[in-house]
């Protein structure tokens, strides 16, 4: 079912699409979060060091995937924003098409690599195997994954972010029950974990295409659409790529750091890694606001309302900012607490502590770039995006994260600053391309509502 975008207020659009990407964001989250609290309750360290490094692994494959199927999101918005229903048909057909074929490679990819992938994170021995076995469960479900990501992409293209919200509430609530039975009941500790995730999202995605062939989204696709055509994949990978690529720099950041960790033991191994679940937890505000405004940004490019996109940009930031900084101030009080939940391993909480204190002002900086990341992808300019976030990186976060290692060993204090650095500095060059483009481009210009 289509949602048009472009007709109620900016506000109340934004309200009405976040909230289920919200939701959906959260619950898909949640995995991870469940996996790690319920192996903290059965198991030690040594075991939340394996899952917690394992879903970092599996969580740098799924925002690849995410990030690429935002090309076809963005495409569908277009077309659907400018009325050619043809084309989005096409475009659906081709993203099924060149989506079935990456799933099965990175499948095949990933499972030889496994071993590989575990000595390069330098996990601590006794979170080795676990670790392993975690991943090559999770590696044999990457199709699942794929599938689901996708049919959440054309939904939301066409402005729909609630249908997808109940494909993962259905996989979520199936994997909290399962985590309690794999990981509780029978033993199985990092494997029972991963199996957990994987029938559970088996479970959604087959669930999903059943209810999919049940309604009556407004689109037609035919067998041709499923034909590969240059144009089509061209353009959703031309938007898609540079965005995967983002998520990957920025995921592969996280795994240097997390190895940097540890090499400093387990106990701050384990610290970092609730850390970092906790972070990707509060980040799925700016996330959800970033995908709504590529949704609801890339319709109204396609309708030629150029002053509503800037619109949604600034509103999004706004709500953005106003919660990250709620976070950053609360988390001041209450840290402790907050890891405790994790465990009751009393170094993970005093490092946990220290690391988030000052890491998680990254919910200032980050939440800005964030959302010039979503204006830029619907206005078709995600290498910028890819830009902005590899400098950040490459020039701060990573190296500003080994010095702190290097110069601070007994605390993680200067080691949670690297985040927040490298992200003022994204912030930076967001402003400055936003400038260019405005004055450059036709974004910058007039609605053209004749394009309707």
């Amino acid at each position: 079912m289509q949602t048009d975008l472009t007709k109620d207020s900016v506000l109340r659009t934004m309200i009405r699409f976040s909230l289920p990407y919200l939701a959906a964001y959260f619950l898909q989250t949640l995995y991870g979060l469940a996996d790690l609290f319920i192996t903290g309750q059965f198991s030690g360290a040594e075991t939340i060091t394996a899952v917690s490094n394992g879903s970092q692994i599996m969580h740098f494959v799924t925002v690849m995937i995410v990030g690429l199927s935002v090309g076809t999101t963005v495409m569908i918005g277009h077309a659907v924003g400018g009325r050619n229903y043809e084309k989005t048909g096409k475009i659906i057909g081709n993203t099924i098409s060149v989506f079935v074929v990456s799933a099965l490679f990175m499948t095949v990819l990933l499972l030889f690599a496994a071993r590989g992938i575990v000595q390069m994170m330098r996990t601590p021995a006794e979170a080795e195997e676990g670790m392993l076995v975690y991943i090559m469960i999770c590696f044999a479900g990457i199709p699942f994954i794929t599938a689901y990501n996708v049919i959440a992409a054309v939904f939301r293209g066409l402005g729909d972010s609630r249908t997808p919200m109940i494909f993962v509430l259905i996989a979520c609530v199936l994997n909290i029950g399962l985590d309690y039975l794999f990981i509780g009941a029978f033993s199985m500790g990092a494997a029972g974990a991963a199996a957990a995730t994987v029938t559970a999202q088996s479970v959604s995605v087959i669930m999903s295409l059943i209810m999919i062939m049940k309604r009556d989204t407004g689109i037609h696709m035919t067998m041709g659409d499923l034909r590969p055509e240059r144009d089509v994949i061209g353009g959703f990978v031309r938007i898609g790529l540079p965005i995967a690529c983002q998520d990957g720099f920025i995921q592969v950041s996280f795994l240097v750091i997390t190895a940097i960790a540890n090499s400093r033991g387990v106990e701050i191994a384990a610290s970092v890694g609730i850390v970092e679940k906790i972070i990707t937890f509060l980040f799925l505000v700016p996330s959800s606001v970033m995908s709504t405004i590529s949704s609801a940004g890339a319709q109204a490019v396609g309708a030629g309302l150029y002053a509503r996109a800037r619109n949604i940009l600034f509103t999004g930031m706004s709500m953005s900012v106003a919660v990250g900084l709620l976070f950053a101030v609360t988390f001041q009080f209450i840290s402790e607490p907050v890891i405790s939940v994790f465990t009751d391993n009393e170094e993970v909480i005093r490092y946990g502590s220290q690391y988030i204190r000052t890491y998680i002002t990254d919910c200032v900086f980050a939440w800005i770039h964030f959302c010039f990341s979503g204006y830029f992808s619907c206005c078709g300019l995600s290498i910028w995006s890819f830009i902005h976030n590899a400098c950040s990186i490459i020039l701060v976060r990573i190296p500003g994260a080994y010095l702190a290692s290097r110069l601070f060993p007994d605390t993680l204090y200067p080691m949670g600053m690297a985040a927040p650095a490298g992200s003022l500095l994204s912030v930076v060059i967001c402003f400055a391309v936003y400038i260019f483009i405005q004055k450059k481009t036709r974004f910058g210009g007039p609605d053209n509502p004749s394009k309707r």
